[in-house]
């Protein structure tokens, strides 16, 4: 059936991409035709709506697919070819004033077709073009449509070649300008200290830190226009011929212009020695200083010729009490800045100073804002994870919204056994590493653990010198690891491990965050761990560790449905111990619990699988037994009585034995329903009891019995 669903398939996908090639070939073939004998006007025009039509439905197929593919691109370019031989065919034939246009049409199809399918309308077209030399015009020499042809390729191959390569230039210089604005961003980020100096001034970007990237961006752009406008008005208002923003880098070596407005069209962007001119002199004094009477030969660093200029003021902008940056202004006539512009020019450093430190102060609180946001998804995945496994699923995950890490495990300590066991892991070797067991030693989990303290520090690695889990149990070399404690309360549950095969890919920027959540995914993993055991109380007998009444009574009803829907035999036993309130009297309950465990023990061994056995209250307890009918209910019942029969109980008295009396039921003749099943087991257990205690009774013998 599939392969026929794939055969008609295929054939519907033939037959449209047929349609097309059968449309353009009968066109073709008419418009050879028309060239030997003109059709009259009716024909001519069925056959351009026909072709109107086709080219409709190619070009809506074309726009609704995701991607362009090269049939496509051969159907389009050859119903341009039938178009323009018919335009042809009306407007001189081929030795028409119009022929040019073949020209056209090929760079047209070079242009934005493949290669392939490009190559595919230069063949129909040099196809169709000697059918009509051939049938219309005679011509039976292939010379002429060889050099023809021979031109038309020429032609094909250039225009792609050329506009292949243009492409690419454009390409490369435009990639080429994003990462030079890109830096230039970056490097003006890092000098507003709008970003992490930690990230190091290398032009390419940790992915993970695009929301910051974004974020950086914003704010410069943001402070530039601040900055602008206020040297604009700077510049209307004092009559300026230039007014600029000089910032100091990170180190405080050099500066640059950050922003400028100016007449003037020779200005230097930079960068400036801090300590050279002007600039150094407003750094070292943290005073405005003023220049005036200035000669064309006097050198200001951010003229590229001749001092243009005969006034110069330059003020600093501080930042904390330490200057950042130089606000230079400067007049062509020689005219010196009054205390008023003076004090003008100090208003509005300390206005580019405080739009700065705005923004450093916004960037601060969204990055805070997002990273609230992470923790606060972090929380609630890991409040809705009840299991040990779904917590460290969760934890992992949400790690991976704070930092991008190539490896990730989660180690968990036993304090008793003094020992760690890697119960999760994600990355390189994760085969190799999962479930493995390492003891308490002097790796990193280990110190982690006893520390109560991240490490490495800086989550610099070294594999050479330090060991992760242990020098046997090999975990895969990468410059960057982090070893997060899993603390509730102060003690240590495990280790949750990042790894990165880049450097510095857990700085100061991600570890807080990191650390927060891992300290969330412990409270969860002690609350799973809880609810676990809650469960287990629950659902368990604390004596004998078998299911208890309630437990019992839920699976019971599951088992049963399940028989009935299948139609499967189920038996059911019920098993007491015999005088057990004699063991009690004479012995004690300590050596009563002691004979209900060795029961637990023996009906635990017996079970299968598939089998579930509680302790109903007191000494009596029940067996269900899947797929189970009478006759293999009767023999479980039998070794179960004999192996309690020879089962000796040591008492500070001397040794003890005793019996048990067993009764079972099997569906569907006792019963359809649990109530029915567990009555007519019981029954057979009170038969067991009348009969001489220590025995088996099947309840179908019984009811044999009572019929007799």
């Amino acid at each position: 059936m599939e392969a026929l669903v794939r055969a008609s398939v295929a054939l519907r996908r033939a037959a449209r991409r047929g349609l097309a090639v059968a449309t353009i070939a009968g066109l073709s073939g008419l418009l050879v035709a028309d060239t030997v004998a003109p059709f009259a006007h009716p024909v001519l025009l069925l056959s351009g709506l026909c072709w109107a039509a086709v080219l409709t439905w190619c070009c809506v197929r074309r726009f609704r697919a995701k991607e362009a593919d090269s049939w496509s691109d051969f159907e389009l370019g050859a119903l341009g070819v039938v178009a323009t031989y018919g335009l042809l065919a009306r407007a001189g034939g081929l030795a028409g004033p119009l022929y040019p246009v073949i020209y056209v049409l090929v760079a047209v199809v070079c242009t934005f077709a493949r290669p392939v399918p490009a190559a595919l309308v230069l063949a129909m077209l040099l196809l169709l073009e000697g059918s009509i030399r051939y049938a219309a015009l005679a011509e039976l020499a292939l010379a002429p449509l060889l050099i023809h042809a021979a031109f038309l390729a020429t032609f094909a191959v250039q225009n792609l070649v050329f506009l292949r390569i243009e492409v690419a230039r454009i390409r490369v210089r435009g990639r080429a300008r994003f990462e030079a604005e890109l830096v230039r961003v970056r490097d003006a980020a890092r000098s507003y200290r709008l970003l992490g100096s930690l990230e190091g001034p290398s032009s390419r970007v940790p992915a993970r830190s695009g929301e910051d990237e974004r974020l950086a961006r914003s704010s410069v752009e943001e402070i530039h226009q601040a900055v602008l406008f206020a040297l604009d008005l700077l510049r209307q208002s004092l009559g300026l011929h230039t007014a600029l923003l000089v910032w100091q880098n990170e180190a405080g070596t050099h500066a640059r212009i950050s922003e400028l407005s100016s007449a003037a069209d020779d200005v230097a962007e930079g960068p400036f020695l801090s300590g050279d001119g002007v600039i150094g002199a407003v750094l070292v004094r943290r005073a405005s200083v003023v220049l005036d009477g200035l000669k064309p030969s006097y050198k200001l660093p951010y003229y590229k010729g001749p001092c243009p200029v005969r006034t110069v003021c330059g003020v600093p902008v501080m930042e904390h009490g330490q200057p950042r940056g130089v606000l230079l202004v400067d007049r062509v006539d020689d005219r010196r800045f009054s205390p008023v512009d003076e004090q003008t020019l100090d208003f509005a450093a300390r206005y580019m100073a405080r739009a700065i430190q705005n923004e450093r102060v916004f960037v601060q609180l969204e990055r805070a804002k997002v990273e609230q946001g992470k923790l606060y998804r972090a929380a609630e995945a890991l409040g809705a994870a009840l299991t040990e496994a779904d917590v460290l699923e969760a934890g992992v995950k949400s790690a991976r919204e704070v930092a991008l890490f190539d490896f990730a495990a989660v180690t968990l300590f036993d304090p008793a056994a003094k020992s760690h066991e890697v119960r999760a892991v994600s990355g390189e070797g994760c085969e190799a590493l999962l479930g493995a067991h390492f003891p308490h030693n002097a790796s990193l989990c280990s110190m982690v653990v006893q520390n109560r303290h991240a490490l490495p520090y800086k989550g610099e690695f070294d594999p050479a010198h330090q060991v992760l889990f242990a020098k046997k149990l090999h975990a895969p070399a990468m410059p960057s690891m982090l070893v997060l404690p899993l603390l509730v309360h102060e003690r240590a549950l495990g280790t949750l491990v990042l790894g990165a095969k880049r450097k510095s890919a857990f700085g100061d920027a991600v570890r807080p965050t990191l650390e927060v959540l891992a300290r969330h995914m412990a409270v969860s993993l002690a609350n799973a761990r809880m609810v676990k055991t809650l469960e287990g109380l629950a659902t368990t007998d604390g004596l004998t560790g078998l299911l208890n009444k309630r437990a019992m009574l839920d699976i019971a009803s599951d088992k049963v449905a399940a028989a009935v829907r299948f139609a499967r035999h189920l038996s059911v036993l019920v098993v007491d111990i015999d005088f057990f309130k004699n063991v009690n009297d004479l012995h004690g309950h300590d050596v009563g619990d002691l004979v209900i465990q060795g029961l637990g023990e023996i009906l635990r061994r017996a079970k299968r699988t598939t089998d579930a056995v509680a302790r109903f209250g007191g000494e009596e307890f029940v067996v269900i037994c899947e797929e189970t009918d009478a006759k293999g209910a009767m023999l479980l019942a039998e070794r179960v009585r004999k192996e309690v029969e020879g089962r000796v109980f040591a008492t500070q008295s001397g040794p003890l034995k005793v019996t048990c009396s067993v009764g079972a039921a099997t569906f569907p003749e006792a019963g359809r329903d649990w109530e029915a099943l567990f009555k007519a087991a019981d029954a057979a257990l009170y038969a067991s009891k009348r009969g001489g205690r220590n025995r088996s009774t099947a309840w179908g013998t019984l009811r044999k019995t009572s019929a007799a």
